[in-house]
């Protein structure tokens, strides 16, 4: 059984930050990928950034610059810094633990961009 359990969405202003956190549990023999998704209402999860175990990276254009993905997958944590937040920001962001047969999914953590 594996769990991936987020944390440190909230309320915060237009232009503000947050650091996500993200931790992955259970049997897990090996993972690829950790990475972040969002969700905002009315429309599809999309993949926000994700970090494989060499520590590549990938973005969705509006979060480069912006967002910093981090984490170390043979602890299964990732981390998301999101800085210059805007209001098209707001979503529910899912950790997402990919083992290269499946993904595991958290519970999603909320994050409004509001002033």
């Amino acid at each position: 059984q594996v769990q991936v359990v987020e944390s440190g969405g909230g309320l915060v202003q237009p232009g503000g930050s947050l650091r996500l956190s993200c931790a992955a549990s259970g049997s897990i023999f090996s993972l690829n990928f950790m990475g972040w998704y969002r969700q905002a209402p009315g429309k599809g999860r999309e993949l926000v950034a994700r970090i494989n175990s060499r520590g590549v990276t990938n973005y969705v254009d509006s979060a480069k610059g912006r967002f910093t993905i981090s984490g170390d997958l043979a602890k299964r944590t990732v981390y998301l810094q999101m800085n210059s937040l805007k209001p098209e920001d707001t979503a529910l962001y899912y950790c997402n633990a990919d083992v290269g047969t499946r993904y595991y999914w958290g519970q999603g953590t909320q994050v409004t961009v509001s002033s």
